[in-house]
Formats: structure tokens, C-alpha cells, sequence
């Protein structure tokens, strides 16, 4: 198939130029007054700007995201189809998001914006969502798959989400909430904001603090920003914003083994572990009328530390990088055992000006744009003896010293243009983006090859087309199909290796995905949107650790098919029929009934690693005796076939609002074999499905200006398997939260 389509659609391309999507925001939501308009880079803009995108796409805005009453992204995230969201410590700090099947470990295969620009550690180099901002933070949530975003890269495999913050208040206005519940729940916000003389102003500040899903695992979380627009005359805009985020987490990387599963899933032996991070941000964005056309310039530059301190045992179902003989079982673990800090250091800075035209009367619309990027990672792994932990260990201890000392940089230039021609009912989007990537590595620690460390360098360009057909069947009713290129550069400690600075053969990721689907919007209480996808890869990255292996390295799973549906649908009878009262249906659905490994690859079972005879291993079989398995034909990991997510509401004309909702996540596979053997480590093995049950009340007091509000989260307490990438890991049990918020 992908064959066949190529050739044509990089014909269609290579004649055509681009588009970047620019709105404006919406007013504030949070008060009753007008908002300015500013300068903003989105992927789909208001719900209505979906009528030209050329794909799949759903905008959450404010009533959806405050309707469930959510405590954590996921339960945000849940709302679009397609993706699969797992929490990890019972905040969903570092999400975990997987689209269409795609692995969601560290949602590498996502790209994440914030108002268009990107804020994950390292784009390019290393696009893990270690840091995430707080939600509460948005006003909307844009969800895009299809050939749009193309628009935004570097990463066109999956999708991309872009959170959209609120947009400045003309006149001044604010709102303070707070919430407390179970499990030491606190989370106070405050936003105030107002217009004097043209120039605008916004704090949003809010501090956040939980313990976990296990044991001895808490977070306390403080960010702030401060977001600025000035009117330049009456062509020029221009928008500041600076931001800060805190986190202080008792947290560890382990997961449970089988044993201490059975004993109590919610236990968790690593108590001394911790979570040190603190990123600062600025962006600035521009916009310039230019006569029929706008000129929108953003520039972006961030800084992020993150501290993590592991300990470490040599049980043999958690090997340590070096044998002690103090550190022999688990009993051990809190008296002698050593302890490892993971230390990064990241920075990252880029501008992005897009050019958007109308010509032809309206009916043809170009856009083209540029990305200057540059980002690098400092990162060491320092080896401490428990409980000192925090500074290098004796050398006595066989667990001390510097095991990492890396820095690594990426530089990238990007170049996008999209056309978009509208004859009747019809729609043709056609669009080409180009990304150079340079990479470099510098292994700072004397190596058997060169005493004084060894550095090496590469670099890859590549070609990302797309193309999108809309057609309006009738009004409110719109077909969509369409085909792109799916690209994400790899690691840079994946492509270059650490000991000689040779580069690796390591194909980047590719694939060609397709859609075809409809959406209708009826009136005001019913919008439907049915998509059939199909993507196609040549070669798909899925990290080891998420089939069993021993490290955190990633693998080529080689070709790979996935093929499903998503339905979003949201009904209501606000305003229909002359009702009072107002029923809601909400509903969120995939059916995912291919993701399997195609072509030649295979596993390998054996001894080697930690030495557990019947561990299944995805990575090359060095050392051991491992025999390989085909998985050609069998399902991916982490691909759960049905995802759904359903909500039912009710609100009537005065007193408190009700929703009911049920999230249910099929079967997965924790391994490419897809075995339903366990082994001692627990990271292999099958995730059982599970369905959730969350229940919300919203009461508006308009008098006061007050919403009073509350939910209970796993209304039925179940214990299930999260994840099992590095041993087991539990959902989040029953949660209860109250709250009240004051707009003024």
C-alpha cells in the first residue's frame, strides 16, 4: 500500500507549500469578560476550525476539561479516542501517552506543545515527558493525528497535543480554587489578570501536593507564570511569557517484583528514592498584518534539571551496575545498599516564523515557516553510598563513582509549507515539511580507546509529505481522507556510540499513515467524528524495557502494521427542545484490532541479563545463551485492542450537576511474545483488562460566584496492573476529592 501511495503523494507535494493553523484565543472562560486578541501559534484553534483540517482532530476545551473533575492528566487525555494514557506515581507527572498503539512509554512517540512551542527535556535528542506542566494551567487541549501536523514536527508517528493557555481578560479578572482530598491531596490555583492602557497582564501561580499509588511515594509541586501583551500599533502584537515549575517528589524507577505483587501491590521497598526537578521558561511570540497576509514569529527558550536519586539492589531480580556482597537480598536495601543519581541538566532554545497568505479570494490559503533549533543534555550518572547518597561514595564502596559523564547536543533547521485549495465542495491540502537534524556526543570519562573520552558526530535529513481531501457532503457534515509521512529522529545516544563515537546503524522511525472519515456537527447538540486509520511502518522504535530487557536502551521492532477506529462523539440537549434540564453523552472509543510486528524480527529467550531462565529479551543476544523467537504476526506490546472512555451527565436548571463515567482499557501484552509465563522481575506477562468507574458533582452558587465541587475517583477500589516496563506497577485506588472555587 505504502508502496504504491508514495510516489504520487511526494509528486503532489514537491509542486505545493504549507500551513500553520493561527487564531485567535478564546476569551477567558474563568470570568464573564472579553479577552484580547493575541498572538498565538495552535494546531486547530477553536472547535470550529476543525472544518479545515485535513484529519482527525478534537479540541477539550474548558467545559470539558472541568466537567470530570480531574486530578491527574490522564484522566484529561482519556477523553480523546486514540489514546492510551498510563500513570506511573499516581499524579500522571510524567505521563505516560501512546496513540493508535504506539509504545506510550515516556510518550516519546508524541509530540507535546505548549501554546505551539515545544517544552519536553530534548525534542529532538530525547523527546521523554520526564516534566510536564500542570493542566490546570489550560484552557483547551488540541488533539491533531492526521496530515496536519505535519505543521509542527519533529515528530509526525503519532499525533500531536498542544495545550493552549487562557487568553488575557480585557477587564481585570481572576479566580482561586481549592481542592483537598484522600491520600493528602491539596491543590490551591490563583489567576488574576485585566488590560489597563493596551498593555496586558496575567499571574497564574499554584502548588500541588499527593502521595502516590504506592507507598512511600509523595510530590509536592509549585509553578508559576506570568504572561504580558502589548499592542505594537495597529498591525503589531506582541506577547511574554516566563514561567516556573518545582517538583519535589519521594518517587522511585522500580517497579514490583511478582513476590512483593502478591504480597501487597502497593508497597514499594525503595523508600529513600527522590525526584529533584526545576525548569524555567520564557517565550515570546510576534504577529505582523502584512497588508493580505500575517507573519507570526515565536521564539522559545527553557532550562531543566532533574535530579533523580535511585537506590539500587543486586537481588538477582534487580541487578546493580557492579556486585557488593553487602547488597546480597532485599533485606539489606535500607542499610547498605548503594544508591545512584541520575543528574540531567537540559537546554533548550529555537525560533519559528510562520507566514500565513490568502489569495484567490479566499479560496486558497498558503503557509510557510522556518525552525531554527538548538537544544543539549549534560548528563551524569553518579554512584553514592547509602544512606550519604548524595555525594560520591568511598572508593572502598565497589558502587561509587561517576558511571555517566555525557553531554550531548542537537541542532535543527526545519522548513514546512502547506497549500490548501478550496473548489466548491471540496477541499485539497497539500503540504511538505523538511528536517535537518545534526547530532553530537561527547563521552567526557576516559574510555579504553581514548584516555581523554571520545566524541562523534552525525547527522540525517528527511523529506515529511502530506496530503488531505475534505469534502462537504452537506452542511454541518464534513469527509476527510488523507496520507503523510510519519518521522521521529533518534536518540542521539541511540545513533552514535558511547565508547568509540561510531555511528550506529539505526534507521529513524517512518511510516505512512492514512485516514478516512467523517464528521458532522448537528446544530448545537450533537457533533460525531468516525475516523478509520492504517499506519504503516518501515521501521518503529519501541524501547526494550517494555519487552523485559535489562536496560532502558531503545530497539528496532522493524515493520510494523497498526489498523483501527476511533469514534468521538458528544451529545446534549442544552438548548434542544426547549428542555430544562440538560442530559449529556460523552463518548471516547478505539478499536484497535491489528498492531502487530511484520517482516522479519525477532526475541530472544534464554538465560544472560539477570540470568532468569524463560525472560524474554528484545535487545541483541550479547552474552547468554538466549534462542531467538519470531514475533512476525504477533501483537505489539502496550497495544490495548479497545479503549473506552463514557460519560453521562445531568444538569439541571439550578442545584448540583452530576456526571458518571466509565473508563474501561482492554487487554495488553508487557512482551513482544506476547507469553502469559511471568517471570520473578514482573516486567513480563499480560495486563488484564480493567474498568474504572469515576463519579463527579459540580453545585454553581451564581449569587456568590462560587463552584462548590467534588468526585471520587476508582469508585470501586480496583487493584489492576498499570504498567509492567519496570516491574509492576498499580493504578491509582479509590480517591476521593472537595473543592471550592471564587471567580472575581
Amino acid at each position: 500500500m505504502s508502496q504504491t501511495v508514495a510516489p504520487a503523494v511526494v509528486a503532489m507535494l514537491l509542486a505545493s507549500s504549507v500551513a500553520s493553523a493561527l487564531s485567535a484565543q478564546k476569551p477567558d472562560t474563568l470570568s464573564d469578560t472579553a479577552a484580547l486578541r493575541l498572538p498565538a501559534v495552535e494546531v486547530i484553534g477553536q472547535v470550529d476550525g476543525l472544518s479545515r483540517v485535513p484529519g482527525s482532530g478534537l479540541v477539550l476545551g474548558r467545559m470539558a476539561l472541568q466537567a470530570p473533575r480531574p486530578a491527574t492528566l490522564t484522566e484529561v487525555l482519556r477523553l480523546a479516542p486514540g489514546l492510551n494514557v498510563r500513570d506511573e506515581e499516581g499524579l500522571a507527572l510524567r505521563p505516560n501517552i501512546g496513540i493508535r498503539g504506539l509504545s506510550p512509554t515516556r510518550s516519546t512517540t508524541v509530540l507535546l506543545l505548549e501554546d505551539g512551542v515545544p517544552f519536553t527535556l530534548a525534542p529532538y535528542g530525547d523527546n521523554a515527558s520526564y516534566y510536564h506542566p500542570a493542566f490546570e494551567r489550560f484552557d483547551r487541549v488540541e488533539v491533531l493525528k492526521g496530515s496536519g501536523q505535519i505543521l509542527f514536527g519533529p515528530r509526525t508517528v503519532g499525533g500531536v497535543i498542544n495545550y493552549v493557555t487562557p487568553a488575557i481578560p480585557l477587564e481585570p479578572a481572576g479566580r482561586v480554587e481549592l481542592t483537598g482530598g484522600g491520600r493528602d491531596y491539596t491543590n490551591g490555583r490563583l489567576r488574576f489578570g485585566g488590560t489597563w492602557n493596551g498593555a496586558g497582564l496575567m499571574v497564574d501561580v499554584g502548588r500541588k501536593h499527593a502521595a502516590g499509588a504506592r507507598d512511600n511515594v509523595s510530590s509536592t509541586l509549585l509553578d508559576g507564570t506570568v504572561k504580558a501583551s502589548l499592542n505594537l500599533g495597529a498591525r503589531q502584537s506582541l506577547v511574554l511569557k516566563g514561567g516556573f515549575h518545582r517538583e519535589r517528589s519521594q518517587v522511585t524507577y522500580s517497579g514490583l517484583t511478582e513476590s512483593e505483587w502478591a504480597a501487597d501491590p502497593y508497597q514499594n521497598p525503595f523508600r529513600n528514592d527522590s525526584m529533584l526537578l526545576d525548569r524555567t521558561g520564557f517565550a515570546a511570540t510576534h504577529r505582523a498584518e502584512l497588508g493580505g497576509a500575517t507573519l507570526t514569529t515565536a521564539g522559545y527558550a527553557y532550562t531543566i534539571t532533574r535530579h533523580w536519586w535511585r537506590q539500587s539492589s543486586n537481588s538477582a531480580e534487580r541487578p546493580n551496575d557492579a556486585s557488593d556482597p553487602n547488597c546480597a537480598d532485599m533485606a539489606n536495601l535500607n542499610t547498605t545498599c548503594g544508591n545512584q543519581g541520575r543528574l540531567r541538566a537540559y537546554q533548550v532554545v529555537g525560533v519559528e516564523p510562520r507566514l500565513r497568505t490568502d489569495f484567490a479570494g479566499g479560496r486558497q490559503q498558503l503557509d510557510a515557516g522556518i525552525r531554527l533549533h538548538y537544544e543539549q543534555q549534560d548528563r551524569e550518572q553518579v554512584n553514592g553510598a547509602f544512606p550519604t547518597a548524595r555525594t560520591v561514595g568511598p572508593a572502598t564502596d565497589v558502587n561509587s563513582g561517576i558511571a555517566e559523564d555525557n553531554l550531548r547536543t542537537n541542532t535543527a533547521v526545519s522548513a514546512f509549507a502547506q497549500h490548501r485549495v478550496m473548489a466548491g465542495r471540496w477541499g485539497v491540502t497539500a503540504g511538505l515539511r523538511v528536517e535537518h537534524v545534526g547530532f553530537e556526543r561527547i563521552n567526557r570519562r576516559p574510555t579504553s580507546s581514548d584516555p581523554q573520552g571520545v566524541r562523534g558526530t552525525t547527522s540525517l535529513t528527511e523529506l515529511i509529505p502530506g496530503v488531505g481531501v475534505t469534502y462537504l457532503a452537506r452542511q454541518g457534515v464534513t469527509v476527510f481522507a488523507g496520507a503523510h509521512r510519519g518521522f521521529a529522529p533518534p536518540r542521539t545516544e541511540d545513533i552514535i556510540n558511547n565508547n568509540t563515537g561510531d555511528v550506529v546503524e539505526l534507521d529513524a522511525e517512518k511510516s505512512w499513515n492514512y485516514e478516512l472519515g467523517l464528521r458532522s456537527r448537528v446544530g448545537g447538540g450533537l457533533s460525531v467524528e468516525a475516523t478509520a486509520f492504517a499506519m504503516d511502518f518501515a521501521n518503529q522504535i519501541i524501547p526494550a524495557s517494555v519487552a523485559g530487557g535489562t536496560g532502558a536502551t531503545l530497539t528496532s521492532a522493524g515493520e510494523t502494521m497498526h489498523q483501527g477506529i476511533e469514534l468521538a462523539l458528544d451529545a446534549s440537549t442544552r438548548g434542544q427542545w426547549g428542555w430544562r434540564h440538560d442530559l449529556s453523552l460523552t463518548v471516547a472509543y478505539t478499536w484497535l484490532p491489528l498492531a502487530e510486528f511484520r517482516g522479519e524480527r525477532f526475541a530472544f529467550i534464554g538465560t544472560g541479563g539477570s540470568d532468569v531462565v524463560g525472560k524474554v529479551y528484545a535487545d541483541q543476544n550479547a552474552g547468554g545463551t538466549r534462542s531467538p523467537v519470531s514475533v512476525t504476526g504477533r501483537r505489539l506490546p502496550y497495544a490495548p485492542r479497545d479503549l473506552v472512555t463514557a460519560a453521562l451527565g445531568w444538569a439541571p436548571p439550578a442545584g448540583p450537576e452530576l456526571r458518571v463515567e466509565a473508563v474501561r482499557i482492554g487487554e495488553q501484552y508487557g512482551d513482544p511474545v506476547n507469553t502469559v509465563i511471568t517471570v520473578p522481575d514482573g516486567q513480563q506477562g499480560v495486563l488484564p483488562a480493567v474498568t474504572l468507574w469515576n463519579v463527579a458533582a459540580t453545585w454553581f452558587v451564581p449569587a456568590l460566584r462560587v463552584t462548590l465541587f467534588g468526585s471520587v475517583k476508582n469508585v470501586s477500589d480496583e487493584v489492576y496492573i498499570a504498567d509492567r516496563t519496570r516491574g509492576l506497577l498499580p493504578g491509582g485506588p479509590r480517591w476521593a476529592q472537595l473543592g471550592i472555587s471564587h471567580s472575581f
